[in-house]
């Protein structure tokens, strides 16, 4: 197992890097402070020159105008642009987009590549995923209300999805649906692309979360599907491979996730390092020179350096022998590096004091939203209790 980074690579790292402290922290106060909707038309600039330096597309193939990294090297990427909300945005592997490029690039018809991939890829038009309901649990995947029922050649759909990242302005919404509520649990749904300006499909709002609601790509959007009626031709894939499909939508995804939230993790580190040699407690006493503090930064980083060799591993064994040889290290991933990124950013918090707590830096931001990562894609508690059955399994 190599886990060296070749020159060429180490350069787009850099590169990266850079972009990221000297295009997109300056517009970090405006994102804080005035929202998403404010700072998105330069947002749009920016990416314009992330296409211009090459580094569009990092997860998507080269035939298809990505940078064609494995899923190693986009880990290490995703560390980089990570370090900033507005990251994975300005490259254009903001989730749930890359998830659903990844879709349709394996199981979107000709048609629907045309229609919906190649403006997705080129960031004309942004996507959505409506899998999530507010009346079932999410750690029961297989069980949903939402149907799809055929009509002639269509196919109509009701229920109500929630958590739906980034509907508010939305092109469409690859929404999973129940189409045979008789098969076997896991066979049961489909996944079926809906414009988002089909008559019933409702974005009722945007859900307030710790006290913001959020607009655009940064929210997530409450819908109702009200006889909302799309070709059976907008199938996703075979019917009743929904769930297979998310499942191979959520591997790789969980990667990102994770070397994403390393990201976040670094920049939490630098941030409280930074801040505890420059912060006097009394003269020519800096915040670093206590015990606690020291106490706190070697904690961090041996935790950082762990989560970030775990990952690379996962992502390993994912580019080398396939996902399903991974399922134990995308499981565990998954619950240590959410745990490590809120460790790490409470630390960083704590050590700035009062300012820690305002959006004068990005740590109340990080600690607000990313409190989420340890339910989303699959709660602490599922994930170990997988792991922890199969392990099992093995000693049996």
């Amino acid at each position: 197992m190599d886990f060296s980074i070749p020159d060429e690579l180490q350069v787009v790292l850099k590169k990266a890097r850079e972009f990221v402290e000297q295009e997109l922290y300056p517009l970090e106060p405006i994102f804080f402070e005035q929202g998403f909707a404010t700072v998105e038309p330069e947002l749009h600039k920016k990416r314009a020159k992330v296409k211009q330096m090459g580094m569009w597309l990092p997860q998507i193939e080269r035939e298809h105008g990505g940078m064609g990294l494995s899923l190693l090297e986009h880990g290490l990427f995703s560390a980089e642009i990570g370090r900033t909300p507005l990251g994975n945005f300005a490259f254009n592997c903001q989730a749930p987009d890359s998830g659903n490029m990844e879709l349709l690039l394996q199981y979107a018809s000709p048609e629907q590549q045309e229609k919906y991939l190649k403006p997705l890829l080129n960031g004309d038009i942004r996507s959505c995923f409506g899998m999530t309901e507010p009346d079932f649990p999410g750690s029961n995947p297989v069980w949903m209300g939402t149907t799809a029922v055929k009509d002639g050649d269509d196919y109509v759909l009701n229920g109500r999805k929630w958590w739906t990242t980034g509907g508010d302005g939305a092109t469409f919404c690859v929404v999973m649906a129940v189409t045979d509520p008789n098969a076997p649990p896991h066979f049961r749904a489909s996944q079926i692309l809906v414009p988002t300006d089909t008559p019933g499909f409702i974005i009722e709002t945007t859900t307030p979360f710790m006290g913001h609601r959020g607009e655009s790509w940064a929210s997530h959007s409450e819908v109702r599907l009200d006889n909302c009626r799309v070709p059976q031709a907008n199938r996703l894939g075979p019917e009743g491979a929904g769930f297979l499909m998310a499942q191979e939508r959520l591997g790789p995804g969980r990667i990102h996730h994770c070397m994403r939230w390393i990201g976040v993790c670094e920049r939490a580190f630098d941030l409280m390092c930074q801040y505890a040699v420059k912060r006097d407690i009394s003269p020519d006493r800096p915040l670093a020179s206590k015990q606690f503090i020291q106490g706190w930064i070697a904690e961090s980083r041996a935790e950082i350096d762990a989560a970030r060799l775990m990952v690379l591993h996962a992502a390993w064994v994912i580019d080398n022998h396939g996902a399903k040889a991974a399922r134990d290290d995308i499981s565990l991933i998954k619950f240590t590096v959410a745990n490590t990124m809120m460790r790490v950013v409470d630390r960083a918090l704590q050590a700035h004091g009062g300012l820690g707590v305002t959006d004068y830096t990005p740590l109340a931001m990080f600690y607000r939203m990313e409190r989420a990562a340890r339910i989303y894609d699959g709660t602490d508690e599922v994930h170990k209790l997988s792991v922890a059955k199969r392990i099992l399994q093995r000693y049996a």
